[in-house]
This record gives structure tokens, sequence and C-alpha cells, in this order.
């Protein structure tokens, strides 16, 4: 009786193979929710803060104008401070002059200026070691304020 196989374990061999259907069935039902919600999600909405939201500096600043000719001027920002024309070589000579390790240093642009002149500036600023850098913005919220900040006069009513 030698040929009759014996019931036992002998008789069955361990399957070493990795069972993938369910992870496939798995991965399709994912790729379903995913490719169903995509086009719900609103993409690029930045809430970027209100000009009128922009905080007051407590140190006062040294200005670096740019207006609409490029010429630049600097000035301190206090209340009767008069900007000083300046050459574009000598901007950083004279900021660093001016300006001490907390002071901070805004750039104030026309509107006018191309963008491209305003990051030259910042840029050339910044990589000659100014590291408190920012622009200056005029405050929706408080124009007379703003404008009586930055020297000039408020506007006034328009009278009917």
């Amino acid at each position: 009786m030698g040929s009759m196989r014996s019931g036992g374990r002998a008789g069955r061999r361990m399957k070493s193979d990795i069972n993938v259907v369910p992870y496939i069935d798995v991965m399709l039902v994912l790729l379903v929710i995913f490719m169903v919600t995509a086009p719900l999600i609103t993409p690029g909405l930045i809430n970027l803060p209100s000009v009128g939201a922009a905080s007051d500096v407590p140190v006062k600043p040294l200005e670096v104008q740019i207006s609409s000719n490029g010429e630049i001027a600097l000035r301190m920002r206090e209340p009767g401070a008069n900007p000083e024309t300046i050459a574009r070589a000598e901007l950083v000579n004279q900021v660093r002059q001016r300006i001490t390790a907390e002071t901070p240093v805004v750039i104030a642009a026309d509107g006018k200026v191309p963008y491209e002149s305003v990051m030259k500036v910042m840029d050339e600023l910044r990589v000659n070691g100014v590291t408190r850098l920012g622009l200056l913005v005029d405050q929706q919220s408080s124009t007379g304020a703003a404008a009586s900040a930055a020297g000039q006069p408020a506007a006034q009513p328009k009278r009917r």
C-alpha cells in the first residue's frame, strides 16, 4: 500500500506568492474617488493680506524712493525729513552709512515705475547685506493718516 498517498501535510506545498488582486481593487477605488473629488477642489485661491491691514513699523525706517523717471532718493521716515537724491551707483554705500542693524529699509516706488526696477533695487540691497527690507504701502483704511505720514497733504473731500 505504498502507492497510496497519505492524507497528511506531506502532500501539500506552501504557496509563496502574494495575492495582489485586493490591493489593485483598493487602488482603483481610490483612483475613482480622487478623480471625482479633484474638480471640486478650488485650486489657486490665496488669501493675501489687504493693504488696509498693514502694520505700522515701530522703528523709523530709511525710505528709498524711486520716482517715475527712475531717480532714487533717500530719507528717514520722520516728520520734516526731506528726500536726498542720490546716484544709483551710490545707493548701497549711502544706505549702509545711514542704517544700523535695527533700522529697517522700505522701498517707496511710484506706481508707474516698472516692477523690474523695484526688484533690481531690492535685490541689490539684499545682496549687499540689508536684511530688514520691505515695501512701503499706502493704507486704504486711513488715507489721511497715511498721506500725512508720507509728508503729503491729505486729499480733501469733493464738495457739490
